[in-house]
């Protein structure tokens, strides 16, 4: 075991090729040996950066080497040849959309000490920094020729990855986040271990993002959410209670929100407008009669306010048929719904709703997002439905009457975005509504909800409100470290999926095929 480590990363400098030669010679001692010094300096002047050594004290104990290259030609079948041209000169891309690792070799004696991994995430860091789509390299397999007379080489990958068989280079790809996306039929003739076989082994850049044509068009990752917390109460008229809806937009936009979030059935007080207090059935058809105004209104609200209005719900009458929607008045001006899939027994008892048909996501300036209408959280196949497409941000509006109605929405939330990968929003209403039957007590606590894993709050809950108490709810989202969870969490839900056993299929969005 070695004593008195001082390890540092540093780039590569012209004169440290004496090192740079005396350790490839040692390492690469059955294919060549070193590259020459105008090889090296080629490659130090080309791209400064992408030249990373690991030191120990004064002693150069590891390196990676890097160029630009394009992606569309080098992540498809090539040669160690298309990149080394006869005089050791290597193809350098300068306008080159990928990272190339030409190679990663740690001094035998430090072998061990998981250096190499400090080499491969100063590489990855590198990718980020400029922007590349991807890291490629072309990976030797040199333990095959111990398996080439049992095994084709795509066998003998397969067995690399199941760990059954131990290859010193694939095995640390592997063990990196590379994948395999190809085999490379003589990349490297003279490499008699591997066969003249090599892997092209891919690393995604997930956080890479297209050169875009103005700021303008520039993707937003950091994105604020506003919540209302809604206070039922009596009123008079259809105007007083838009005055309170303009009130909380005005506010949840001053403090430059993304997004405004309204409760289930938050203009609910309109019903004890009704004529027939007794009627249900024509207390909520009463309230649907509103409906149009309301989505009018509100998306007029979101133009004005700039911010992006999500409605809660309200009841629609369609074709005699009575129906529980999500509105999305998006602040450019458009409008796109959501309808509820599972009607509660309650609605389809005294209201007689009937559920939609379709769940999707909705691109927005912020995201995408998705909505579920309260009960339908509660069914995991919908959310994960809604991630298969991607969705970064979950919308629930919900209406509970007791605490442990809250809290089934709640618990199927936060399960939601963990299984999921995802942001959920939850948002109800509070308060007394005496004069309308079956809405005469609400509880709610508004929250936020993260994955759960280090980039986020220990308890994977970013705000909540006090419970029952009129109030704003403002949460501040990063969608990068969605991306971060996704690929390199502590565990990948999303990723780790076994779709040879099971997958989610939506059959239907049309009620005539029912």
């Amino acid at each position: 075991m070695l004593e008195d480590l001082h390890l540092k990363i540093r780039n590569l400098t012209l004169d440290d090729y004496p090192q740079v030669k005396a350790l490839m010679d040692r390492v690469y001692h059955d294919i060549g040996g070193s590259w020459p010094m105008h090889t090296i300096s080629k490659l130090i002047k080309d791209l400064p950066d992408g030249q990373i050594c690991l030191v120990d004290h004064d002693k150069i104990v590891g390196m990676a080497l890097s160029v630009k290259v394009n992606y569309q030609r080098f992540s498809n079948p090539h040669t160690y040849d298309d990149l080394v041209d006869q005089r050791e000169r290597i193809h350098h891309d300068n306008e080159g959309d990928a990272l190339y690792g030409l190679d990663v070799l740690i001094d035998p004696d430090y072998r061990g000490y998981r250096l190499g991994r400090r080499l491969y995430e100063a590489r990855k860091e590198l990718c980020r920094q400029e922007n590349l789509i991807a890291i490629l390299a072309g990976g030797r397999i040199p333990n095959y020729y111990q398996h080439s007379d049992e095994m084709t080489p795509a066998e003998y990958l397969e067995a690399v990855d199941k760990r059954k068989i131990y290859d010193p280079i694939l095995t640390f790809q592997l063990s990196n986040d590379f994948q395999v996306t190809r085999l490379l039929t003589k990349y490297l003739p003279e490499d008699e271990k591997s066969r003249g076989y090599a892997t092209l082994l891919e690393w995604k850049n997930i956080f890479y993002e297209p050169e875009k044509n103005t700021v303008l068009e520039y993707r937003k990752t950091q994105v604020r959410i506003g919540a209302v917390q809604w206070q039922m109460r009596e009123v008079e008229s259809v105007e007083e209670l838009l005055k309170q809806v303009e009130y909380f937009i005005d506010a949840l936009s001053s403090y430059k929100s993304d997004f405004a979030l309204f409760p289930e059935f938050f203009n609910a007080p309109l019903m004890g407008l009704a004529p027939d207090q007794t009627n249900q059935m024509e207390a909520i058809r009463f309230l649907a009669s509103f409906t149009e105004r309301f989505v009018s209104e509100m998306s007029q609200l979101a133009i004005s306010y700039n911010i992006n209005v999500i409605t809660g719900s309200m009841p629609l009458v369609e074709d005699d048929i009575m129906y529980n929607i999500s509105y999305l008045c998006r602040r450019d001006g458009t409008i796109e719904e959501q309808r509820k899939i599972h009607i509660t027994p309650h609605e389809r008892r005294d209201w007689v709703i009937e559920g939609g048909y379709e769940v999707r996501t909705f691109d927005t300036d912020a995201g995408r997002i998705g909505i579920l209408i309260c009960y339908d959280v509660e069914f995991p196949e919908l959310a994960r439905h809604l991630a298969s497409q991607d969705m970064d941000i979950l919308f629930v509006p919900f209406w509970t009457d007791t605490k442990n109605g809250y809290l089934r929405v709640r618990s199927c939330a936060q399960a939601r975005a963990i299984e999921n990968e995802c942001y959920v929003v939850i948002c109800g209403s509070c308060g007394n509504l005496p004069q309308v039957e079956n809405l005469d007590v609400q509880y709610s606590q508004a929250a936020v909800f993260s994955p759960s894993d280090f980039s986020f709050p220990h308890d994977a809950v970013m705000a909540e409100t006090t419970p029952n108490t009129e109030m704003l709810m403002f949460s501040d989202l990063d969608l990068d470290k969605l991306k971060l969870v996704r690929s390199e969490g502590s565990v990948n839900n999303l990723k780790d999926r076994r779709l040879d056993l099971y997958n989610i299929e939506w059959k239907t969005n049309t009620p005539s095929t029912v």
